[in-house]
Parts: C-alpha cells; sequence; structure tokens
C-alpha cells in the first residue's frame, strides 16, 4: 500500500515521538511505509516526513485498488456515530472509534461502541489506546535521539514491524539492572565506538558479578576502582620518593660530620695529602647529595602530589555525576513498571466491563465502560509518558558514560605518562649524582697515584734531621 493517499481526520503534534509527523485535520499524506502495529510513514504535501497514529487518518480509496475481502459488508452501509473504517497493509478492512480508540475486525453494529457481532472473534486485533496494545507495549515507533552514538538502538529496530499486540521491545531488548540491552539472539552485533584500541567506552557497559558473590558490581565502578588504585599507588611512589630524599638528607649530613672527624690528621707527605683529599671529598659527596635531594623534593616528588590532588577531584565529580544518573535511570525504570502494570489493571477491568455490557444493556454499564475507557487512555498515556522519560534518562546516561569513561581513558594515560617521564627524572639525577660523586673522587685518586714514600721521607728527613756523623769506635 505504499504510494497510497490519505487525508488526516485529527490533529497531531508528534511532539513527544522522535519522528512524529505534525499535521492539522484535512491534511493530505502519501504513504512511505505502513507496518503492522499502528503507527504508519508518511510525507506531507510540503516534503516534510515522519510517523503517525493510523488511527488519525483515512485512507483515500480509488475505485478497484483495493477489492474488499469476500464477504466484506458494502462501504455504502453507514456506520455507527464515532466509527470508521481503514484498511490494514494487508488489505483487510477494519474499524476504530475515533472516541475511544478501540479498534475491532468486525463491523459495529448499530449502538454506538458495540461491534456487530461481539464475541471471540473481536480479540484477533488488540485495541489500542493512545498508541498502546493492551499488554501495555508501545505500538509507536522507536525514537532516534542520540542514533549517531547509539547506532543499534534505532538501526537494528525495524520501525513498527510487529504484528498487532506482539511484544516487539520484549523480543528485541532485555532489561538488567534497569539498563535495556538488545536481545543477543535477536539484535545485530553492535559496532565498536573505537575499534581496535580496547577503549573505556566500549567495554564497561554491564554489570559484573562480585567475587565475594554478595552482588554486582556495575561496569563503570570497576573503571572508578582502577583509577583510584592508580591514585593509591602514586601516593605511595610519592612517599617512597620522599623516604629516598630522607636517605640522602641523612646520608649528606653524616658524611659531611664524618669530613670534619680528626682522625689521621697527623699523616704526613704526599700521603697525608691524599688523606685530607678524602675527607673533603666526603665534605663535596655530602654537597651533592644535598642537591641530590632537593631536586628529587623539586622535580619529582612535589609535581607527583600535585598531580594526585588535582586527578583526585576530577575523580571526585565524575563518581558523584555517573552514580546519580544510574539512579535517575533506576527510577525511571520503576515508574515504567508501575504504569506498565497500571495499563494492565486498566486493560483488565476495561475488558470486564465490555463483558458486562455485552451481558446486559444499561446506561450505568455505559457510563462504567466509558469511564473504563478514559482511565485505560490515561493509563496508556502515563506509561507512554514514563517510557519515553527512561529513555531520555538512559540516553543521557549513555551519552555521560561515553564521555565519562573517555575522560577517564585521558586521566589515566596522562597519569602514567606523567609519572613514567618524572621516574626518568630521577634516574637522570642519580646519574649526575654519579657522576658529581665521580668528580669529587678523582682529585683523590690523582693523589694516591702520586704518593711516593721515598720522596715523603727525603722531605721528611731533610726537615727533620739531626746529623749526618755516624758514631765510631772508641779508642783506648
Amino acid at each position: 500500500m505504499s504510494g497510497a493517499r490519505c487525508r488526516t481526520l485529527y490533529p497531531f503534534s508528534g511532539e513527544r515521538h522522535g519522528q512524529g509527523l505534525r499535521f492539522a485535520a484535512g491534511e493530505l499524506i502519501t504513504l512511505l511505509q505502513v507496518p503492522d502495529g499502528g503507527w504508519w510513514e508518511g510525507e506531507k504535501e510540503d516534503g516534510l516526513r515522519g510517523w503517525f497514529p493510523a488511527s488519525y487518518v483515512q485512507l483515500l480509496e480509488k475505485p478497484g485498488m483495493v477489492p474488499p475481502p469476500p464477504g466484506e459488508e458494502s462501504q455504502t452501509v453507514v456506520l455507527p456515530p464515532g466509527w470508521q473504517s481503514y484498511l490494514s497493509p494487508q488489505g483487510r478492512r477494519y474499524y476504530v472509534n475515533t472516541a475511544t480508540n478501540e479498534t475491532t475486525w468486525e463491523r459495529p453494529g448499530s449502538s454506538p461502541g458495540i461491534p456487530a457481532s461481539p464475541g471471540p472473534h473481536r480479540s484477533s486485533l488488540p485495541p489500542t489506546v493512545n498508541g498502546y496494545h493492551a499488554s501495555g507495549t508501545p505500538a509507536h515507533p522507536p525514537e532516534t535521539a542520540h542514533m549517531s552514538v547509539r547506532k543499534s538502538t534505532g538501526d537494528s529496530q525495524n520501525l513498527g514491524s510487529s504484528s498487532p499486540g506482539k511484544k516487539q521491545s520484549k523480543e528485541n531488548t532485555i532489561t538488567i539492572n534497569c539498563v535495556t540491552f538488545p536481545h543477543p539472539d535477536t539484535m545485530p552485533e553492535q559496532q565498536l565506538l573505537k575499534p581496535t584500541e580496547w577503549s573505556y567506552c566500549d567495554y564497561f557497559w554491564a554489570d559484573k558479578k562480585d567475587p565475594q558473590g554478595n552482588g554486582t558490581v556495575a561496569g563503570f565502578e570497576l573503571l572508578l576502582q582502577k583509577q583510584l588504585k592508580g591514585k593509591q599507588m602514586q601516593k605511595e611512589m610519592s612517599e617512597f620518593i620522599r623516604e629516598r630524599i630522607k636517605i640522602e638528607e641523612e646520608y649528606a649530613k653524616n658524611l659531611a660530620k664524618l669530613s670534619q672527624n680528626s682522625l689521621a690528621a697527623q699523616e704526613e707527605g704526599s700521603l697525608g695529602e691524599a688523606w685530607a683529599q678524602v675527607k673533603k671529598s666526603l665534605a663535596d659527596e655530602a654537597e651533592v647529595h644535598l642537591k641530590f635531594s632537593a631536586k628529587l623534593h623539586s622535580e619529582v616528588e612535589k609535581p607527583l602530589m600535585n598531580f594526585r590532588e588535582n586527578f583526585k577531584k576530577d575523580m571526585k565529580k565524575c563518581d558523584h555525576h555517573i552514580a546519580d544518573l544510574r539512579k535517575q535511570l533506576a527510577s525511571r525504570y520503576a515508574a515504567v513498571e508501575k504504569a506498565r502494570k497500571a495499563l494492565t489493571e486498566r486493560q483488565r477491568d476495561l475488558e470486564m466491563k465490555t463483558q458486562q455490557l455485552e451481558i446486559k444493556l444499561s446506561n450505568k454499564t455505559e457510563e462504567d465502560i466509558k469511564k473504563a475507557r478514559r482511565k485505560s487512555t490515561q493509563a496508556g498515556d502515563d506509561l507512554m509518558r514514563c517510557v519515553d522519560l527512561y529513555n531520555q534518562a538512559q540516553s543521557k546516561w549513555f551519552e555521560e558514560m561515553v564521555t565519562t569513561t573517555l575522560e577517564l581513558e585521558r586521566l589515566e594515560v596522562e597519569r602514567v605518562e606523567m609519572i613514567r617521564q618524572h621516574l626518568c627524572q630521577y634516574t637522570q639525577l642519580r646519574h649526575e649524582t654519579d657522576m658529581f660523586n665521580q668528580s669529587t673522587v678523582e682529585p683523590v685518586d690523582q693523589l694516591l697515584r702520586k704518593v711516593d714514600p721515598a720522596k715523603d721521607r727525603e722531605l721528611w728527613v731533610r726537615e727533620h734531621k739531626t746529623g749526618n756523623i755516624r758514631p765510631v769506635d772508641m779508642e783506648i
């Protein structure tokens, strides 16, 4: 029936549906898709396209276009007030009460709201109330908000492809801990947002069983635990560097103290000079280690601590934001389940009132049915509103999850790279310290190579000699 034209019977805003087609009563629409489920896709004369309830329009049939099924009553038969006839995509005629949105395959009788042949066959087409089947399943096509990110949400669901009353959302999706996922048996495999990168934004949507078996842990919570562990590791690294600084400071202090020791200060000659240089090298080495400890503090420990504090602030913002969105999503899901239950109860009450009307017709029963229909319609509206709010909350949570997980990924890369750079700075300072230490002992090596015991003896004898005339024997 694609390509057929229809005229709108009532105005439709389309504001509550992501793909709704807005129109006023009396406009002409060319049909593009006419799947089962009560919603059609069409194009207005101004070129606008979108989806709309099939019960809001009437087909403009041409003679011979769709032959009536065998035994079908002529179109010339006048319907009761409030009833309109339409053709299904398969060409079968059905009837809609424009006041109550009740649908039936059987032609209505002369009494308003009563089909001509009430009976079990009437249930072959479940009634819809504001776009909802009696089961509580939405009959309208899903919204496409955030389709650019959540491709599987819109692309994998064939809009309006389910037959009347078929629970399409229950077959194509599965809800786990208040989050709706594609059903693995019916939905195609989703494409990764960042293929080949093993990105956080692709692998932490579901919850994971607690190792202790006490429940489940959200995927985002695992990411937070990893980040918190990284923060703790950075703190421990800072403490390690601080201990290294203390050791250097204490070592320098002891070297300086030892360089002032007077032991062996009386040594003379070239060996005495070498010994004095050894003691001086200790003082020089103490100065080198003091400078090394100061650079460790300013160039390694302090940057690590400052980065950790900023990292902690960013983590805190991410933690609270996603947790609040997840709580809101759980609240929306509870509201949907409550509204679904309420709609089922209202539909059951309407069915019971209708059965009572079939048994005995009275003004009181008719009033009860009207009241039940209003309540059922309101329940359908409430369910639609709750589903829309849930989808909005889940879309918001999805967007923030992608944004936040990518931010956590960036922070983790930045943290690791920052630590790597400062550990490289530590090793560089250590090499420089070794070089300076080597320079302090080089004069000692030079003097030690010049130590000459014979020369020392000559110099000492020249300075301290007492005479070179040796004793002789005594003569008698």
